[in-house]
């Protein structure tokens, strides 16, 4: 591994192979905490292993021990318990936490897993190791595109969004819902991995899935408002310079490589069934295939070719044969499982796992001290840090418990009374070591 190591060789081994599957109402619990800080060191080391540019051991040990299709699993339970069980803590009237840190692990846990799942895809044989997961995982991907294709307005928080008269559960909230824009981002790039695939997978991901989802992906990662443009980039809303607004940012690059993959294939011809609905809906891809893009992704012109092609194309009437295929499990079977069980879930979790102690706190604050590492996290951060109040380029740490950026003193008194609780239990952790 690189310089900075987080986890060695044979204990990566270990915390791959001890990685397992939970029920919903075990979310939150001490063993899926633990293994929940597990994951965040693996995510954290395979980053770390990445940005060097060496050899990769936690994709390989994810698959060699076959856990891939479970980490699948365990992302599409936590979206579900966002889904389900999240608002029906949020709206218990008796639940009023003095800190919901606990919580915000649970909600953070999807982000975790697709952040490992978006670096370890690069390679192929990841995608492969998933066997028929990956159908469960591109229609997880599916959803997702469909919240970015359906979002409107930037990530920023207004003033209004900031007020400190929130209560902790409706911050949580508010925290949950940016957090969701950039997991569907990077279930986006981890569905372009996918893409590169195809000619292995094809039948299963194309008859099953991509066939019927591919009219979402467009380009998504802009927003515009009067007078500016701007792009998601480096996990933050920029504004775009006007001498930029032509260049094409690396999501949005992703979206044209993954229909690049899927609409070129000869498999892609011999099977998409060319209905007058999914030809208009490809043709509008037309509009965004500009001069100035295909200078930057000169593949792209056989795209542009294909389009015009199609253009031409008569349309097929629905085929109406007798069609067995394989179709995504996990979703359906959790959802049959705890059907009419989610208000029971919340309550078992409000009463077993998220009203710890002050003792339980100070032990999870001194293992979340051990798991975020700032050596690692400063090496695996895309930019500076960003104020937490603001969100400003921040250049002063929290004196106290040293996990939290500020711009400058009164940015961190305006935050006092949101971070104060954490930053107490934080400060404990470190003295308890």
């Amino acid at each position: 591994m690189g310089d900075l190591e987080l986890l060695l060789p044979g204990e990566a081994e270990v915390l791959v192979r001890g990685l397992r599957s939970f029920q919903l109402r075990e979310m939150g619990s001490d063993g899926w905490n633990k293994q929940h800080e597990n994951l965040e060191k693996l995510n954290m080391q395979a980053i770390l292993d990445a940005t060097v540019s060496q050899a990769e051991p936690i994709q390989e040990l994810l698959v060699t021990h076959g856990k891939i299709p479970t980490l699948v699993e365990e992302l599409i339970a936590v979206e579900m318990w966002k889904q389900k069980v999240f608002p029906v803590l949020c709206r218990l009237e008796d639940f009023k936490p003095h800190n919901t840190f606990p919580i915000y692990m649970v909600v953070h846990h999807e982000a975790s897993i697709i952040n490992l799942l978006e670096t370890v895809f690069f390679h192929k044989e990841v995608c492969e190791s998933a066997d028929d997961k990956v159908l469960d995982l591109v229609d997880y991907c599916h959803r997702k595109l469909i919240l970015l294709v359906a979002r409107k307005g930037s990530g920023d928080l207004s003033e209004e969004e900031r007020s400190l008269d929130s209560t902790p559960m409706q911050e949580l909230q508010k925290q949950a819902e940016m957090m969701e824009f950039e997991i569907s981002l990077k279930a986006l790039s981890v569905l372009r991995y996918i893409t590169d695939c195809v000619d292995r997978q094809w039948t299963v991901l194309w008859d099953n899935t991509l066939s019927k989802k591919i009219q979402h992906l467009y380009p998504v990662s802009c927003f515009s408002s009067p007078g500016k443009l701007q792009h998601f980039e480096s996990g933050r809303w920029q504004t775009v310079a006007p001498s930029e607004q032509q260049r094409l940012n690396k999501l949005d690059g992703q979206v044209w490589i993954a229909l690049y993959n899927l609409l070129l294939s000869p498999e892609a011809r011999a099977r998409y069934c060319l209905t007058s609905f999914a030809k208009g809906q490809l043709l509008k891809l037309q509009a965004f295939l500009t001069d100035t893009l295909l200078d930057q992704l000169p593949n792209l012109a056989d795209l542009k070719g294909f389009l015009a092609h199609l253009s031409l194309v008569e349309t097929q009437p629905p085929k109406k044969d007798l069609v067995l295929e394989q179709i995504p499990e996990i979703w359906d079977r959790l959802e049959r499982e705890n059907k009419g069980k989610w208000q029971a879930i919340a309550k078992h979790q409000l009463q077993h796992v998220f009203s710890p102690s002050e003792k339980d706190l100070r032990q999870q604050a001194q293992r979340w001290a051990e798991t975020y590492r700032l050596d690692v996290l400063e090496a695996v951060a895309p930019e500076r840090p960003r104020c937490a109040y603001c969100n400003a380029e921040a250049s002063k740490r929290c004196s106290r418990c040293q996990n939290v950026w500020y711009c400058c003193r009164e940015c961190q008194v305006k935050h006092w009374e949101k971070h104060g609780k954490t930053c107490v239990l934080a400060a404990q952790g470190d003295r308890a070591k």
